[in-house]
């Protein structure tokens, strides 16, 4: 079942980024230690500066420092996929994030669309990312374009997708779908079959979006529960049923839901059950307190 996949395909996490404790600077010593926290836990990859990794809390030059100190890490995972946020409301800006990201050899970019004017047309979007495809994206490389319509208010059309897939069959790889919109996973699966690279950003379908087309998935969650996220994808390819496991992971994330912005309780309850450092935010989030992280530990332990 796996034969037809696109190379990017399989379990990411949305990770989150270390910042040192009461401070706001980059952990630098830690990243050695939670890339491959991630990889030994399932994960094919990992997506650097999306929505749970703050990136758009992050200057340019800390994002150039940050994937830089990462993709030194990677070389020693084998096979492990590296994608990195480079998306920002300047066309400019993304343009030189993301000829960045693949000058440092990141196995594909996800980008948001330029999102404080969320009145734009499918024709000026269309002509943003044409932009930043022609002046950064290789002839064999790929971008994912963000699909987060909660967040970003604008979002990405079938008939948007469609032309952007058209005109650039192989660099516009498909989209990372944060919709949270179970039609719509349908919708872009029955259109545009597997020809699309759908990474679903939403746990509690993804089995539903598998079934869909979609060839894997970037989740927030997946920081902790990567193990699960990895069996609902392994069985689905090995043509079992993964609905078991896929009702744990709908009352995991159901869970951490509780908690958003996510990012806070997910870097407590990382340091709390599986030892890694104890890492910040960056305002305007505010870390979680002990006493939040313990008592969500205490409930998570049960699930």
């Amino acid at each position: 079942m796996t034969k037809d996949l696109h190379p990017l395909s399989g379990i990411y996490a949305a990770a989150v980024t270390p910042i040192k404790y009461n401070a706001s600077s980059i952990d630098f010593e830690s990243v050695g230690k939670f890339m491959h926290f991630l990889h030994g836990r399932g994960c094919t990859g990992a997506l650097l500066f999306g929505t749970t990794g703050e990136g758009p809390s992050f200057s340019p030059k800390e994002r150039e420092a940050y994937l830089r100190a990462v993709r030194v890490i990677r070389q020693q995972i084998r096979g492990f996929k590296l994608l990195a946020g480079t998306g920002t409301p300047s066309l400019s800006e993304t343009i030189e994030l993301t000829k960045l990201a693949f000058e440092l050899n990141y196995d594909g970019v996800v980008v948001l669309p330029p999102y404080y004017f969320r009145k734009v047309s499918d024709d000026g979007l269309f002509n943003w990312f044409s932009e930043v495809i022609d002046n950064a994206v290789p002839k064999d490389k790929y971008l994912l374009g963000y699909h987060i319509p909660p967040m970003t208010g604008i979002g990405f059309s079938l008939e948007l997708l469609e032309r952007l897939k058209e005109k650039y069959p192989v660099q516009f790889a498909g989209i990372k779908d944060s919709s949270h919109d179970k039609d719509f996973a349908t919708a872009v699966g029955q259109k545009f079959g597997k020809d699309l690279l759908v990474l679903n950003g939403t746990d509690t379908y993804l089995h539903h979006a598998l079934q869909n087309n979609a060839q894997g998935a970037i989740t927030a969650p997946a920081n902790l529960i990567s193990d699960n996220l990895r069996k609902i994808w392994d069985l689905y390819n090995e043509g079992k049923d993964p609905s078991e496991i896929q009702n744990k992971v709908n009352e995991q994330r159901h869970f951490l839901e509780k908690f958003s912005p996510v990012a806070p309780i997910l870097k407590g309850l990382l340091h709390k059950i599986h030892g890694l450092p104890q890492w910040s935010v960056r305002s305007p989030l505010e870390d979680a307190s002990q006493t939040v992280i313990e008592e969500a530990m205490e409930e998570f332990l049960k699930i």
